[in-house]
């Protein structure tokens, strides 16, 4: 007796896949979540507001930026930074500025290259403590010295000096440079460089081949903060020279501010010229600066 076997059902066919998008739930808006945004918003105004209100206020005209009323909506006009530009010397603030900043934070990039590689790769009798001497250099207050300071330079009859403010600069950028550094080629595996010598390479050839492109990110962001600390100076231009052919641009932005009244519009015009090279390059670098802060930061 035979018996007849039934055919399978063919099987189902597959429901269409759902759109990503349609797979995705929208996570609810919490209260916490809000709150983070909102303060991050607060926080982003007040740090963006004041340079906003500086640039605006350099290209409002003189009668309304003391107005009762906040004044918004304004024909801009650049009579504010034709007076500021104008001043006698300008041109030499402004290369005296960059010729003491470029050249502290060049003596200091070759100086911290040397030392940091000494203190993150080589084991020699009190390393710790010159570790830490460095760390105490970063946090003295430069400001305390500038009577000592001064009367050095006088002794020493180089009052008026460029020379000496770079030297001082150079110190004063010295220890954050040695000490991101130091972190930075820390970070840098030592098998690179023992490959590179297994492969004929000196240590001076395996620095100058290997770690040193790999440091990009760290030598553009301790030139970037560098940079910062020795171009808004103050103190120290003030106190050592007073020749004004050897002054710097801080001080050119205390000519609009006499015992007469302060000129407002150009103090902003010039407050905005003085931080335009800090902002570009700070634009250019900002990811390279954090980059070489937080891997600075991992090893040490």
């Amino acid at each position: 007796m035979s018996t007849t076997t039934a055919p399978k059902p063919a099987p189902a066919a597959p429901k269409p896949a759902k759109p990503a998008q349609q797979l995705r739930r929208r996570r609810p808006l919490r209260p916490a979540t809000v709150a983070k945004n909102l303060g991050a918003l607060v926080v982003a105004v007040v740090f963006v507001f004041p340079v906003y209100w500086m640039f605006s206020s350099a290209l409002k005209p003189s009668g309304q930026i003391l107005s009762k009323d906040p004044v918004f909506v304004f024909t801009p006009t650049l009579d504010n930074f034709t007076k500021a530009t104008g001043v006698d010397l300008f041109w030499t603030y402004v290369t005296n500025s960059l010729v003491v900043t470029v050249g502290a934070v060049a003596l200091a990039l070759v100086v911290a290259l040397a030392a940091s590689f000494a203190i993150a790769r080589m084991k020699f009798k009190g390393r710790k403590g010159l570790v830490l001497g460095v760390m105490m250099a970063q946090m003295a207050p430069w400001e305390v010295m500038v009577i000592a300071m001064y009367m050095i330079a006088r002794d020493a009859e180089m009052l008026n000096s460029l020379p000496l403010l770079t030297a001082i600069y150079f110190v004063m950028v010295l220890p954050f440079t040695i000490w991101t550094l130091r972190g930075f080629i820390a970070a840098v595996p030592v098998t690179l460089e023992e490959a590179a010598q297994i492969d004929g390479c000196t240590r001076g050839q395996a620095f100058r081949k290997v770690i040193f492109p790999l440091l990009a990110p760290g030598l553009m962001s301790t030139s970037l903060f560098g940079f910062i600390t020795a171009w808004n100076e103050f103190a120290m231009v003030l106190i050592l020279n007073k020749d004004k052919t050897a002054q710097t641009l801080p001080l050119w932005l205390t000519q609009f501010q006499t015992a007469f009244g302060n000129d407002w519009g150009a103090t902003m015009a010039a407050s905005s010229l003085f931080a335009v090279p800090v902002l570009v390059i700070f634009v250019f670098l900002q990811r390279k600066a954090v980059g070489g802060m937080t891997a600075g930061a991992v090893k040490g």
